[in-house]
């Protein structure tokens, strides 16, 4: 496998920290606001996790109930394929070979 070139682990480490520094303003209390200690670690009460606002195409739904029908079946395929993942590691694991 060739390794990437620098200019594309710098694109991506720069892509991340951008990320994270949108969630974090987004989502944190600043914990030097008030005495200090009330807000270290502490979310903002309209955040919700992994909401960053960002959707450019408008897929995400807008009510309630199909929000919560979409994360569920996000959810669920995320689970399938954890299952799908254990279930060829195990295999490989029993035969001895690799899938590929």
């Amino acid at each position: 496998i060739p390794a990437l070139p620098p200019a594309i682990w710098f694109l991506m480490t720069l892509g991340i920290g951008i990320c994270e520094t949108l969630r974090i303003q987004k989502g944190w209390e600043n914990p030097y606001s008030g005495d200090g200690q009330e807000n270290i670690q502490k979310l903002k009460a309209d955040y919700y996790p992994g909401d960053l606002g960002f959707d450019p195409l408008g897929l995400k739904p807008t009510t309630e109930a199909e929000l919560k029908e979409m994360q569920t079946k996000e959810l669920n395929n995320g689970r399938l394929a954890m299952i799908a993942i254990a279930g060829m590691v195990g295999q490989e694991l029993a035969t001895g070979s690799g899938l590929f």
